[in-house]
């Protein structure tokens, strides 16, 4: 079995929800574990969040309303894609985090770190020649007993 969608959102809050809604109505369809599936959609929210706010490159001139969303099932395993068009990161927004920040309660610098943490596998870089990030990350997925489209 193998499902795929990619989306085109406005850097808005309002489209993070909505990534986030269209990742756990798939995963239910398919048949992916609930655990799973919500592991998935606290780091796509988190990587989508961060495309909204660090996303835009207005100070270059570029072009910064969207940013992208790839998502693939295949198989065993979840692939996420989110892509911006913002600066990218930079020695003030560094790549890997290396610990989470102290203060639970903070509401900042805390996704990247998430993500790792939720995700089997994280990839976060840059766009090769262009300004903007890319953040991938996959896991690899358990299926309800009565999952309509299992893999096999």
């Amino acid at each position: 079995m193998s499902i795929w969608w990619s989306l085109h959102l406005r850097r808005d809050a309002a489209s993070v929800p909505l990534a986030r809604r269209l990742l756990l109505g798939t995963m239910e369809t398919a048949g992916v574990d609930p655990d799973v599936s919500y592991d998935l959609s606290v780091a796509l929210s988190e990587a989508c969040a961060n495309a909204v706010e660090h996303g835009g490159d207005t100070a270059h001139g570029g072009c910064s309303e969207a940013y992208r969303v790839t998502a693939y099932l295949d198989g065993e395993m979840c692939r996420i894609e989110v892509t911006d068009s913002g600066p990218g990161f930079t020695a003030e927004r560094p790549v890997r985090p290396t610990q989470p920040h102290t203060d639970i309660d903070a509401e900042a610098g805390r996704g990247l770190f998430l993500i790792q943490e939720l995700a089997d596998h994280v990839h976060i870089r840059n766009k090769p020649g262009r300004t903007g990030a890319v953040v991938s990350f996959d896991k690899i997925l358990k299926w309800r007993k009565d999952a309509p489209l299992m893999a096999v």
